[in-house]
């Protein structure tokens, strides 16, 4: 296959992935790990709403090309296609600040299977910032330039490269050099996170001003406090954009996928939500995530307490078994917790 042919195998790539409105499960460190992308992704499936792909946490590219052990431990899923079990696609996001070093890390993905490459330009971390990583590049435009091109060189011709920023680090005023950096570099679509580092995860996200964002010639995908259905209605009439990344929300309420695209109107012109996931189906798959591969049940039971803690903000039982289990150490004690609290 020439060049010209892998260009045109990418834009078709693309433009069927945007055909119809995104909806992207996002990728949050120590969080969406390959456990949770398993059961997040897989409820979605199960509600008849599939995230359209998933992005891994980042890899963090430092002094070398890593070894293909580093990128099977972020990704497992490299070694099935690059899809969860339900089928949902992962792309591999890497994140660092020496442009070369991207690029080659970025090629060695594709060679292991990546079929998209995403670059993390939105980590508010402070350890991550301050080895010039992450969202501390907001404030480098020209860097950012270096590395999506470099990437977009190093890697197959067919293989899409996208980036995910935030509006900026301390303020808002550098967003048109961002714009104009990722204009020129060649990123095949764009993810916002509609904050500024500096702001953190506080409400408010500032949805309307991903809308200067929409002049680039490719998609945009607006990410960013959407817990809900009207959320995700303000998010899109405000942003402009019908593409949406999930992120917390998508944690805390599992199901939030199917209900920003499941909701009819009835007779009474109230909105209607068609795909709720109740506390007696949730159990199964908190009970799955439980009994998933982890370094040690400490870390698992660790895992699964950060996990319980973001459902009690979107199910009240939640709240109950976590007042019982929350100095808990026995898995075996907190999967029967979970399965009482159906019965009582």
């Amino acid at each position: 296959m020439n060049n010209s042919q892998q260009l045109q195998m990418r834009q078709n790539t693309i433009n069927q992935l945007f055909a119809a409105p995104v909806r992207l499960l996002a990728p949050m460190e120590g969080l969406t790990d390959p456990l949770m992308r398993q059961i997040l992704t897989q409820i979605a499936s199960d509600l008849g709403r599939p995230y359209d792909w998933s992005v891994s946490e980042f890899i963090r590219i430092t002094q070398h090309v890593l070894p293909a052990h580093v990128f099977y431990k972020y990704v497992p899923e490299l070694h099935h296609d690059a899809k969860t079990a339900s089928g949902t696609p992962i792309h591999v996001q890497i994140l660092g600040s020496e442009a070369q070093l991207m690029a080659e890390n970025a090629a060695y993905a594709c060679e292991l299977g990546a079929p998209a490459i995403d670059i993390n330009f939105g980590c508010p971390a402070k350890t991550v910032n301050s080895h010039r990583g992450g969202s501390v590049l907001l404030d480098e435009p020209e860097t950012m330039y270096q590395i999506i091109s470099a990437v977009r060189q190093a890697v197959p011709a067919h293989i899409p490269v996208s980036a995910k920023i935030r509006l900026g680090y301390t303020d808002t005023s550098r967003m048109d050099d961002i714009r104009g950096a990722i204009n020129d570099s060649g990123a095949d679509w764009l993810t916002i996170h509609a904050r500024t580092k500096t702001q953190g995860y506080k409400p408010p996200a500032y949805w309307d001003k991903i809308q200067s964002f929409n002049t680039l010639d490719i998609p945009v995908i607006a990410n960013g406090e959407i817990w809900n259905f009207e959320h995700a209605q303000n998010c899109m009439t405000q942003a402009g954009t019908q593409h949406l990344m999930l992120g917390r929300g998508a944690v805390t309420r599992p199901d939030l996928v199917a209900q920003v695209d499941n909701h009819t109107e009835n007779s009474t012109d109230s909105v209607e939500n068609t795909a709720t996931l109740l506390w007696q189906d949730l159990i199964t798959h908190q009970i799955k995530f439980l009994e998933g591969e982890a370094k040690n049940d400490v870390v698992l039971v660790g895992r699964y307490k950060q996990w319980l803690g973001m459902l009690t903000k979107g199910y009240v039982e939640a709240q109950t078994v976590w007042e019982g289990i929350k100095r808990e150490k026995n898995k075996a004690v907190i999967i029967s917790a979970l399965q009482a609290s159906v019965r009582d």
